[in-house]
């Protein structure tokens, strides 16, 4: 049991299945003293998340405690872990209760989930979108655990309009179980996630059917798809109902990175059937040399934390610029907070990792706009 205390003190997950369960699960784990009610349309999943103590009560959404647990005053998140759907009559809801605390979600995709908020909440400052990279092949509550989102990445997508104290306290909420917060501007996020997520499923899903096209005439194929098959295949095992609301959800994102998908491979095609050698190898030599670069299980140094200091004064969007240049520079933030130095002056203080590059993201700071201030940490700390 964790002595840590959790930023919000009373929260509800809408949709306790594998990610909605898995934070639960993780919340358990890592935080004292933090009330965590559930909401489910499953009757079977609402029995099992309070019987195996993930939440102190759980009901489906039609249920009138739902409505009592929204208006409690003592509330201050919420957590929105079904389809995209659904989120329309979840941010009505959370609107008539009159809740004004904080609201963010786990959704794959933005475009749908930011539209229904703008066009229901009166105040969107309070939501934050989130997504957790990260899931399983196993669906449902079946699938959830308590480390799924162990040092994977979690991305916020604040705008202008964000609440910059609701920010720090959710992105020390996620860290707190071992997520690793990125910040991606909400309207470049289906597009990105679109090739390194969505491509990629339809992809295992494109190769599960060539398999079994052929297994028909060969017995032996599916006994000697072992190793990296299995390995690239794994995620074509998700929900099919699930990944076909997110297909549909970024169908201009994905369609396009599909289709270019589909040029590389006629790319490739073309050079077997011509028996160009060099053409192939230039293929296979860039995707090796991109593969190799990209980061092992990266484990910061914490002698070489940084501390950054930005003054907030007269500006709005702080949170949104600054989280997002980290991110394009591939810095990662480790922790977040405001310094409230008067009523009218505040400043932001973030903690880097050794991870990104420093240069491009003091420079990108500058190109912006920002006065800002760097010190290692130690220093800092023993000023």
């Amino acid at each position: 049991m964790s002595s840590r205390t959790c930023p919000f003190s009373h929260i509800i997950i809408f949709g306790t299945g594998l990610i909605g369960g898995s934070v639960a699960y993780a919340l358990r784990d890592a935080y004292d003293g933090v009330d965590v009610k559930g909401v489910d349309v499953d009757p079977a999943t609402v029995e099992r998340a309070v019987s195996e103590h993930l939440v102190s009560a759980c009901a489906r959404p039609d249920a009138p405690e739902v409505a009592a647990w929204l208006s409690d005053p003592a509330l201050d998140l919420v957590i929105i872990a079904t389809p995209v759907s659904a989120s329309k009559s979840i941010f009505e809801m959370i609107e008539a209760s009159g809740f004004r605390g904080t609201i963010t979600d786990v959704s794959s995709t933005k475009r749908v989930i930011v539209a229904n908020a703008e066009q229901t909440l009166s105040d969107t400052s309070r939501f934050i979108p989130g997504h957790p990279m990260a899931g399983s092949e196993v669906n449902g509550l079946d699938g959830a655990r308590s480390k799924l989102f162990n040092g994977s990445y979690w991305i916020l997508c604040p705008d202008e309009h964000c609440d910059a104290d609701r920010f720090t306290r959710l992105h020390e909420f996620l860290t707190g179980f071992g997520a690793r917060v990125i910040s991606i501007d909400r309207d470049h996020h289906d597009e990105i996630v679109a090739i390194v997520s969505h491509v990629p499923h339809m992809t295992a899903t494109a190769l599960m059917q060539l398999a079994d096209n052929h297994a028909k005439d060969s017995h032996e194929l599916f006994r000697l798809a072992a190793g990296g098959f299995k390995d690239s295949t794994r995620i074509a095992a998700g929900s099919p109902a699930l990944w076909c609301g997110i297909a549909l959800d970024n169908r201009e994102a994905l369609a396009d990175g599909l289709s270019e998908f589909g040029k590389i491979l006629a790319d490739m095609e073309d050079a077997i059937r011509s028996g160009d050698a060099a053409r192939l190898t230039e293929i296979l030599a860039q995707s090796a040399r991109t593969r190799r670069s990209l980061p092992a299980a990266w484990i910061p140094d914490s002698s070489a934390l940084i501390q950054v200091r930005i003054p907030m004064a007269d500006r709005s969007g702080v949170i949104a610029d600054v989280t997002g240049i980290a991110g394009k520079a591939g810095c990662n933030i480790q922790s977040i907070d405001i310094d409230h130095i008067n009523e009218d002056n505040a400043v932001l203080e973030l903690i880097l990792t050794d991870e990104g590059d420093i240069g491009q993201f003091t420079t990108l700071l500058l190109k912006k706009g920002f006065d800002f201030s760097f010190s290692p940490l130690a220093d800092a700390l023993s000023e």
